[in-house]
């Protein structure tokens, strides 16, 4: 049997070389547990990695608790940027989403969400996306 440790090495090393506050990995009862907090972007990494390693998450031998902090982003000079942010619904669609802002496309909406939105069909509830200016 593998050791957890070496099969989710990818995702140990990536959560260890992040900046994840209080980042906690442990093992107990053949279960894995990372837990941390960290930003949005830092955080799909880390459940990209561990969807590689195990594509429909069925082995139920890792737990990832990772929480997103609240932060707003910096823009190039180092000011706090105030970006409008849209939690997704059940039923939306990027088009319907993008309705809601005059001027705005779904094809911009796709562009600014790319770290989080990987296929412009594919969206769920609860995902927080940019709206751009």
């Amino acid at each position: 049997m593998m050791n957890l440790q070496s099969k989710y090495r990818k995702v140990i090393d990536s959560a260890q070389e992040s900046q994840i506050e209080d980042l906690s990995i442990t093992e107990n009862n053949e279960v894995l547990y990372i837990s941390g907090t960290t930003s949005e972007y830092i955080k799909e990494k880390l459940w990209d990695l561990y969807n590689q390693i195990d594509q429909d998450m069925r082995s139920g031998d890792m737990v990832l608790d990772i929480k997103v902090k609240d932060e707003k982003p910096e823009d190039e000079e180092g000011e706090i940027e105030d970006s409008q942010f849209y939690e997704i619904k059940s039923g939306d669609s990027l088009s319907k989403i993008a309705e809601l802002y005059p001027g705005l496309t779904w094809q911009e909406l796709f562009e600014a969400n790319k770290d989080v939105i990987k296929d412009p069909d594919i969206i769920y509830p609860g995902q927080k996306i940019k709206i751009p200016k």
